[in-house]
């Protein structure tokens, strides 16, 4: 499978990768390939290592979702890395066509998110209840089709909480095209949620760098019937 490994960037410290849409961050009870393993695979084959590579798991994108992904190849990238995730210093924005036209073209969501850890599910919930987290994002219509009735919008995420872009949308009737576990629209095709900026310091030179890539404008990214994407 290496030769499907998109590599955004590479150097001593790190590796930014396209993570392959319906391919877990990491090993899971499914068993099956999954991102870390890829990663690996190809580190060990382009250095010759003898044995197994190192390989940071820094955050993580859900099953279904595509985008990009950073990895540290030492353990103080990975120790650096994770202090930026605690911080709040790493910026990651989502694009996705939800249903609907949005009250705001810009705007700010804020709730209170509890998961359910028997059914792997989240939802909005009082900020009282003793298991909720806070949960905030910003985002920002890029174009609404009357004709669909769907809207591509840029999510900037402040929180990482669980499945939250797609519960926080959902729970405002703007559930996003293609999700099976809270979408209304586009039963059993491709989540239209993907990754496509992060934003990070370096580990070792402090050099703040920003990774973007869009989806491509197939499946159900051609929903809109239009050309955005490629504008952006």
């Amino acid at each position: 499978m290496n030769e499907e490994l998109n590599i955004i960037y590479e150097d001593n410290h790190i590796i930014v990768v396209e993570k392959i849409v319906n391919i877990p961050s990491q090993g899971d009870k499914t068993g099956d390939i999954d991102m870390l393993t890829i990663i690996k695979k190809y580190l060990i084959e382009k250095y010759n290592k003898k044995g197994d590579a190192y390989l940071g798991l820094i955050h993580r994108l859900d099953r279904p979702v595509g985008g990009v992904m950073v990895f540290a190849k030492t353990s103080k990238a990975a120790a650096r890395l994770s202090e930026q995730v605690r911080n709040k210093e790493f910026s990651k924005k989502y694009l996705v066509i939800v249903d609907g036209k949005l009250e705001k073209d810009i705007g700010v969501f804020e709730d209170y998110l509890v998961k359910n850890q028997k059914n792997n599910l989240s939802r909005v919930t009082d900020e009282k209840n003793k298991n909720a987290k806070k949960a905030v994002l910003d985002y920002e219509v890029i174009k609404y089709n009357e004709e669909t009735n769907l809207s591509l919008v840029k999510v900037n995420l402040h929180t990482g909480r669980h499945h939250q872009i797609r519960v926080q949308f959902s729970s405002r009737n703007h559930s996003i095209y293609g999700d099976q576990k809270y979408g209304t629209r586009g039963r059993g095709k491709q989540i239209c949620l993907w990754a496509y900026s992060l934003t990070i310091k370096h580990p070792i030179t402090k050099e703040e760098m920003t990774f973007e890539i869009v989806p491509k404008e197939t499946g159900s990214w051609k929903i809109l019937e239009e050309t955005y994407l490629s504008n952006m």
